[in-house]
Order: C-alpha cells, then sequence, then structure tokens
C-alpha cells in the first residue's frame, strides 16, 4: 500500500494543505486583566474580591468553560409532561453543561452576594456583583437568567417579612440542587417568574389567572402564563387577579409532600437564542400559592423586583458585546490579508474602534447604574439616577447589542457565521434582554413617566451630566433640556429623550473616569448629532487603531 501511494498508483484522501491564515483560538487569556475599563473600577474593590476576579476571568476563556457554553446550547432543555406510565411529569431535562455552569456560578454568589453580609463586598456590593455577572455574561447568559430572578426575588419578599424570613436563608444559600424535590427539603433553591398571559404581554394588568381563598393564608390560582422564566425553579413569582385586584404570589412548584402543586407544563418556547434556558407555557390548576405584599398592590410589589432584573439585562448586554468584539479584534489581529494584518487595513481599524467606543460606554454605563444602586441609599443625586436611568441603561445597552454583535460577526467573515464559533451564539443571544423584562417602548414610557411624576429626578441626573462633561457639559444639558420639553408635549418623542439621556450619561461617565481620547471621541461621534445606521464612521481626527489597543490591548 505505501509502494503504490509513493508511486501515486492510489490518492491519499488524508489533507493534503498546508492550513494557514487561520486565527488560533483566543486561548485562556485573562478576561479581565484584557479589560482596562474592569480593572479601573475594581481598583477600590477589595484584595480578596480581586482575587476572585481573577480566576473567574481565567475560567470564562478556558477551552473547557467554552465547551460547557457551547454543550448547554447545543444541547438544549427537554420537556416531559408524562412519564412512562401516562402520570404527569411537567419535568425539564438539562445537558449536565448547563448543571456545571449553574453549579459554579451559585457558588460564586451570583444570585445571593447583594444579599449577604460580606465584610469584602461592603458598600459595593452591587458593583462587585456586576464585575462577576459581566464576565460570566462574555461566556454564557442563558444560565444567568434563573440566577437573576433569583437574586431580584428577595426584593419583592420584602414585601413580606414572615415569607422572608422563611425562605431567604434557602434563596441565598450557595447550593445548587436541582433534584426534583420539595423546597422544604433543599439547602438551596431557585426562583422564577411568570408575568406575562397570551392576552397581554407586557400589560400584565389585563391578566386574568385568578387567585382565590383557600384557608391557611394561602390562595388557589387558576389560569395560565404564556412566558413561565426558567420552568425548573423551586418557586414562582406570580401575579394573578385577587378579589382586591391584581396581586403579586409566590407559588412552590411542589408541595412539601412531593406531589405536584397544579403546575402543567404545555410545551417549551422555542426561541431564537437564548437556548440553555427554559421557557414554558403553563397551565395552573388550583395551584396553592403565598400572598406577598398588600393583596391589590401586585404590580408595586413585582417592580421592585424587575427594577434589579434589568441592571442584569445591561451588563448582561454589555458582557456579551465585550465577548463579541473581543473575536473580532483578536481575529483582525492574527488574519492576513493583502499581505497586512486585517487590523492593519484602514477601514476595518476605524469599524473596531468605532465599535470600541460603544462597547466601552455601554459597559461604563451599566456599571454606573450598578454604583447608583449601591449609594442610593446615601445620597439623593445616586437615588435620583438609579430611578431615572435604570429604564435609560436598560433601553440604549441591551438595543445596540444585536447590531454590534453583527458587525463583530462580519469582522469574521464566513468563519464568524458558523456554529463551530461562538459568534453566531452570541448574535442569536443579542436581542433577548432589549424584549426581557420591559421591551423599548415600555422604558421610554417609564422615563415619561418619571418625567411627568418627579421631574425632579431628572433635575439631579442633568446636573450631575453636566458637572461630569465638562465643556460639552452646557451645550448636552440644552439639548437634553429641548427633548424634555418636547416630550412633555409629545409623548412619542419619549424614545428620542431616552436614547440622548444614554448617550449624554455614557459621555459623563466616560469623562469622569478620566478616559481622554477615548471619551472625546465618543462625546463628538455620538453627541455631535451625526446620523448614523452603521459602524466605522470615525474620521481621521481620531486615533483609530490607538482606541482599539488601549480598549483591546494586545496580549
Amino acid at each position: 500500500m505505501r509502494e503504490c501511494l509513493r508511486k501515486g498508483i492510489i490518492k491519499d484522501n488524508r489533507v493534503d494543505h498546508e492550513v494557514s491564515n487561520q486565527t488560533p483560538p483566543m486561548g485562556a487569556a485573562n478576561a479581565w486583566r484584557a479589560d482596562p475599563l474592569l480593572n479601573q473600577l475594581a481598583d477600590d474593590f477589595s484584595e480578596p474580591v480581586r482575587s476572585e476576579l481573577e480566576s473567574l476571568a481565567r475560567f470564562t476563556r478556558t477551552h473547557e468553560a467554552q465547551e460547557l457554553a457551547r454543550l448547554a446550547n447545543s444541547e438544549g432543555p427537554v420537556l416531559r409532561t408524562h412519564d412512562r406510565h401516562g402520570r404527569r411529569a411537567d419535568i425539564v431535562e438539562f445537558h449536565p453543561s448547563y448543571h456545571a455552569l449553574m453549579r459554579r456560578s451559585i457558588g460564586m454568589g451570583i444570585h445571593s452576594s447583594i444579599w449577604e453580609e460580606s465584610a469584602a463586598e461592603t458598600g459595593k456590593r452591587h458593583q462587585v456583583r456586576a464585575a462577576r455577572f459581566y464576565l460570566l455574561s462574555q461566556l454564557e447568559l442563558g444560565h444567568l437568567c434563573p440566577l437573576t430572578m433569583t437574586s431580584a426575588s428577595l426584593a419583592a419578599l420584602m414585601a413580606s417579612p414572615q415569607l422572608f424570613r422563611d425562605w431567604a436563608p434557602r434563596i441565598i444559600a450557595r447550593k445548587y440542587d436541582h433534584t426534583n424535590k420539595p423546597a422544604s427539603q433543599k439547602q438551596g433553591v431557585t426562583i422564577g417568574m411568570g408575568l406575562t398571559e397570551k392576552q397581554g404581554g407586557t400589560d400584565i394588568r389585563t391578566n386574568q389567572t385568578k387567585a382565590d381563598p383557600a384557608g391557611r393564608g394561602l390562595y388557589r390560582l387558576n389560569g395560565h402564563k404564556w412566558f413561565m422564566s426558567a420552568p425548573m425553579s423551586d418557586a414562582f413569582l406570580v401575579v394573578a387577579q385577587a378579589k382586591e385586584g391584581l396581586s403579586c404570589f409566590l407559588a412552590p412548584r411542589l408541595r412539601d409532600d412531593g406531589n405536584a402543586n397544579g403546575f402543567h407544563f404545555q410545551r417549551l418556547k422555542d426561541k431564537l437564542g437564548n437556548r440553555s434556558n427554559a421557557s414554558a407555557e403553563v397551565e395552573f390548576k388550583d395551584t396553592l400559592a403565598f400572598p406577598v405584599g398588600d393583596p391589590g398592590n401586585g404590580i408595586r410589589t413585582i417592580m421592585d423586583m424587575v427594577t434589579l432584573t434589568r441592571l442584569d439585562c445591561a451588563l448582561g448586554s454589555a458582557g456579551l458585546m465585550r465577548a463579541a468584539l473581543s473575536e473580532a479584534v483578536h481575529h483582525a489581529r492574527h488574519r492576513t490579508v493583502a499581505g497586512n494584518k486585517l487590523i492593519d487595513q484602514p477601514v476595518m481599524i476605524r469599524v473596531l474602534a468605532d465599535l470600541a467606543l460603544d462597547v466601552t460606554a455601554a459597559a461604563a454605563l451599566s456599571f454606573r447604574l450598578a454604583r447608583s444602586f449601591d449609594e442610593a441609599a446615601n445620597t439623593r443625586a445616586d437615588a435620583a439616577f438609579a430611578r431615572v436611568m435604570t429604564p435609560v441603561v436598560k433601553y440604549w445597552v441591551t438595543k445596540i447589542a444585536p447590531a454590534i454583535t453583527y458587525e463583530a460577526m462580519e469582522c469574521l467573515g464566513g468563519n464568524g457565521y458558523v456554529e463551530d464559533f461562538p459568534l453566531a451564539r452570541f448574535y442569536r443571544e443579542a436581542p433577548v434582554n432589549a424584549i426581557w423584562e420591559g421591551s423599548g417602548n415600555v422604558m421610554a414610557l417609564d422615563v415619561v413617566r418619571v418625567l411627568t411624576r418627579n421631574p425632579s429626578l431628572l433635575d439631579e441626573v442633568l446636573s450631575m451630566i453636566h458637572d461630569d462633561l465638562g465643556e460639552a457639559g452646557p451645550g448636552t444639558v440644552k439639548v437634553l433640556s429641548a427633548a424634555i420639553q418636547l416630550c412633555k408635549q409629545d409623548e412619542a418623542a419619549a424614545r428620542l429623550l431616552t436614547e440622548q439621556l444614554a448617550l449624554a450619561a455614557a459621555a459623563a461617565e466616560l469623562r469622569r473616569l478620566g478616559s481622554g481620547r477615548i471619551a472625546d471621541a465618543f462625546i463628538e461621534t455620538r453627541l455631535a448629532g451625526q446620523w448614523r445606521t452603521t459602524y466605522g464612521m470615525l474620521d481621521m481626527r481620531h486615533d483609530a487603531k490607538g482606541i482599539v489597543d488601549v480598549l483591546f490591548p494586545p496580549v
């Protein structure tokens, strides 16, 4: 055989050419050390926190972690409505990779740290958690959804002190237990959410699920939910119509005796992205639930939870964009075109630099929002920022994610479009945070609600933007004031005001952080009113290569 091959009588079917000019894997580079903004923000963190971030940042770039993320999405959850004997089962099964991600993230307190008494995080709990969440978002977003809801659930449960005392120890426990047994028999539990119904969408006031007294302080729920997030959670915060009006309830998935609690899962949603995380349609049949907060105040009670989830939407999208652009920059530094590295091609470097400005601004603005959550109890200005800017930040950061992720994917060409590379998964994931927890119009109208009910809060935010922007402050505030006046006359201008607030606040934060030419470039290109529909619009005044090298330093 070898002789035949040597003489060319039989052709070898093995690869007969050398593979060249293909980008090597990013490898185990440290995702924290490679991020100058996160490095700067973490300067004030304690040494134990910084050490933990170092370990987490290394993990997210390892081959092991990347494989867990890939498998959790390619081998998605499966619903078993019945067992082999025909009895209802209502169980969602996940690939072991999903459980591995959940176990690790729960172990580091993504679901609990803002509620713990940690001396290492005193005064910075939201900011420290934001750093962890941002890094994990660069790895896999789907499994973070149930952890977001679990963490935020305690904000709603605080409306019922006894319920809070009963459930909080298990909610904040750093134990992941995915076995199908009652919450009372577990050390650690997760909490999901059920708000949306078929006929209402985000208009939860039209919900038709009924809640009737069942004795012993419990209610009996009957109805449905069109989206039940994380259906294998141990309990769910649900809104339903009681005699007093729309009310909030905590509904365990299983009763204390181990029997089903009336959750009949109809099907899992076949979602565009977010595939590792299950979302289900569910029918309630005599589901026993605990009332949360005052009867008839369901929206007010659940909104305390929703506010925290909106911060995570922004952080998740910011992390996703960072991961996507990191792939694009890495590719451009290794790919050769016409004898030169792709990153040295003038058009390409301007695209990357333009993308980097928005990616960095989105991260800076998201972390600024997290800081306001930490400081809201101490200063009126931060309390105003948290109230006004939560919908603003959620709106802008999540909305730019699909465009940025697509443009990063295009930088890789055909490779970016195939499932062998993570860009395809990132692109499918990109729209979800803009849709969940209030779509764009809902966020914009929330800003108008503040303007109508408490305009002094907007004045506080404008004052901060004015001071932090320096020379650009007066002109920017003048533009924002004009947008505010327009919104007072025309509610449909809400998106215009919301986006302008986001851009101005992002620019102000970059300036406050001392970002120099990065802030200058963002201010000149984003606040100058230039019409933009794609990226790569920087002109020669801005050092595109310098911007990329500063924000995505070569490793």
